[in-house]
């Protein structure tokens, strides 16, 4: 591929992403904070808590697939055993693959959970009647879980890159054409 073609579509794929991104953020961001900002505290924090996880978890899908070894899979595709196809497809596309779940879904879940613990912030001290803001505490909590959790995950990934990525090749193969 010449070098004009390859920055031809890397441009492509910037753009491509930046789209992506940013109708995803508005729309999960219009349902979150509008259906958190309906609820209660304990609903609202489990919404918090399954961001927090969401984003993680596709935080250790982005570093499995950089890490996984596509020759694993050829073997496992030759025997027909399922996913192993789509576990290539998603290796083979390891930098896109990475930049939608760590950087897409896991920095859209990020600014989510901080929208979120702010909403839910100001339901604790409207709540409780709290004399100070607890915005700052809630906030750097959800911070350190995210972090956390993000620096644990990437060990498992690590790990276990050949198990993670054909499980998410398990899953894309249910829901692809036949």
């Amino acid at each position: 591929m010449s070098k004009n073609k390859k920055e031809n579509s890397n441009m492509k794929w910037v753009i491509q992403s930046f789209v992506i991104t940013f109708i995803l953020s508005v729309i999960f961001s219009y349902i979150s904070t509008n259906g958190v900002s309906n609820l209660s505290l304990i609903p609202a924090i489990l919404i918090l808590i399954f961001v927090i996880f969401l984003g993680i978890i596709f935080d250790i899908i982005g570093v499995a697939v950089t890490v996984a070894n596509e020759y694993e899979f050829h073997a496992k595709a030759t025997k027909k055993v399922e996913g192993s196809k789509n576990s290539i497809k998603l290796i083979k596309n390891a930098p896109k693959v990475a930049n939608i779940c760590a950087d897409v879904i896991g920095d859209i879940c990020g600014v989510l959970s901080g929208a979120i613990s702010a909403l839910i912030a100001i339901k604790i001290t409207n709540e409780i009647q709290l004399p100070f803001n607890i915005q700052f505490i809630l906030s750097a909590l959800v911070s350190a879980l995210t972090v956390s959790g993000k620096a644990f995950g990437k060990g498992i990934a690590n790990k276990n890159s050949t198990a993670i990525v054909h499980k998410v090749g398990i899953i894309l193969n249910k829901f692809s054409k036949k």
